[in-house]
């Protein structure tokens, strides 16, 4: 039977278990206390903690991050073989089918393009970022209606001015003998019949 509270003291009336809760909370407190700090220092031994200790909070933490790096491909440059001729493979569709008849004119002194592009590394990287830049700019889900018009201004403009000007990596390509013959973006031969070659 509790003690009858002393004279002055307000009588407190504590639902059962509410201490049990307290306790659970606080433990999930410090849970997520220690991953914040393990994330924002780097600390490994904090992790190998927090995960032998860890919740079922915790796993669908780890979840979701596994979900969302799923979602996102790493950047081009960041793969080794054989991610990276897969996504390589992936851009030259991308490149051949979308970008060269949509958007590439005929070469020029003032708009350089290289038939074979995908040996420039500088010029697979810009086009990669812009190919995903347009894979999320283009799905009205993720970004509106504005999204392809954010994608022409920030993303595919710069990328052709550095790609095609003068200082850019196709600059050698016109020049020279080092002149790759340049055609008309229809004209473009495939890049799948250079990558065994």
């Amino acid at each position: 039977m509790p003690a009858d509270p002393e004279e002055g003291e307000p009588e407190l009336s504590v639902p059962v278990g509410m201490f049990e809760d307290i306790e659970d909370l606080k433990a999930q407190f410090h849970q997520l206390t220690a991953l914040v700090e393990t994330l924002t220092e780097g600390g490994a031994e904090e992790t190998a903690s927090a995960e032998a200790g860890g919740s079922a909070a915790d796993a669908d933490a780890d979840d979701q991050v596994e979900e969302e790096e799923a979602q996102y491909p790493p950047f081009i440059l960041l793969l080794d073989s054989p991610q990276y001729d897969d996504e390589l493979r992936a851009l030259i569709e991308w490149v051949e089918g979308v970008l060269v008849p949509g958007y590439l004119a005929e070469p020029s002194a003032d708009a350089r393009w290289c038939h074979l592009w995908f040996e420039h590394t500088v010029a697979v990287a810009r086009l990669h970022a812009a190919w995903l830049a347009w894979q999320e700019l283009t799905d009205p889900a993720s970004c509106g209606y504005t999204g392809p018009s954010t994608w022409h201004r920030d993303h595919l403009d710069p990328a052709l001015r550095e790609l095609r000007g003068a200082a850019g990596p196709f600059a050698g390509c016109v020049k020279g003998e080092h002149r790759i013959e340049h055609r008309l973006p229809s004209l473009v031969p495939s890049a799948w019949t250079h990558a065994g070659a």
